[in-house]
């Protein structure tokens, strides 16, 4: 869990209940009391697959927040089952490592498509993220201006043709595949 007084997160091991220290029930109701005693605004859960998010609203989880998982052009995995599940039940999701550890700002696409619109590599990620619907990125900055940067990628407006280069240089999932965890 985060010390976050406005969020909470219940990391998932390896997504197999056994590997949790309390049942999701009792995890649950916990946030409950936290949130009615206004220690927290709100709760979430990180590393939550198909299966999890299941059992997770099974248990009673509705008022989850968000599910924060890794998520970017080289870790599409998420598109295939879970994301529209979570659409399908209008939990965001928080993609963390959303520049794959800065591994995309250097890949000839991504930069290609940043020069053609004036951008940097990492708005092109960060722009690609956000026009997924009910996507949150959260990528790290330690330097107020890749801060500021990273926030103009919401006015970056990817094309079809972009966008189509993106999906050939990184292609969707065509099955199921596990959740892939940092």
């Amino acid at each position: 869990m985060t010390d976050s007084r406005t969020q909470q997160f219940v990391p998932c091991g390896d997504g197999r209940p056994t590997h949790r220290a309390r049942p999701l029930a009792e995890t649950i109701e916990a946030f409950a009391e936290l949130i009615d005693a206004g220690d927290i605004g709100q709760w979430g859960v990180s590393n939550f697959d198909l299966s999890d998010m299941t059992e997770l609203l099974e248990a009673g989880g509705h008022s989850c927040a968000t599910n924060q998982i890794l998520y970017n052009l080289t870790r599409r995995g998420p598109e295939y089952d879970l994301l529209p599940w979570l659409r399908e039940h209008r939990i965001p999701a928080m993609a963390y490592s959303p520049i794959e550890q800065g591994r995309l700002l250097g890949h000839s696409q991504v930069t290609e498509i940043a020069a053609r619109h004036g951008a940097t590599p990492a708005q092109v990620a960060l722009a690609w993220l956000l026009r997924q619907g009910r996507v949150a990125a959260i990528p790290r900055s330690s330097r107020p201006d890749h801060t500021r940067e990273n926030a103009e990628a919401r006015d970056l407006h990817l094309t079809e043709e972009d966008v189509a280069a993106l999906n050939t240089a990184f292609p969707p999932p065509a099955g199921p595949q596990p959740l892939e965890m940092l």
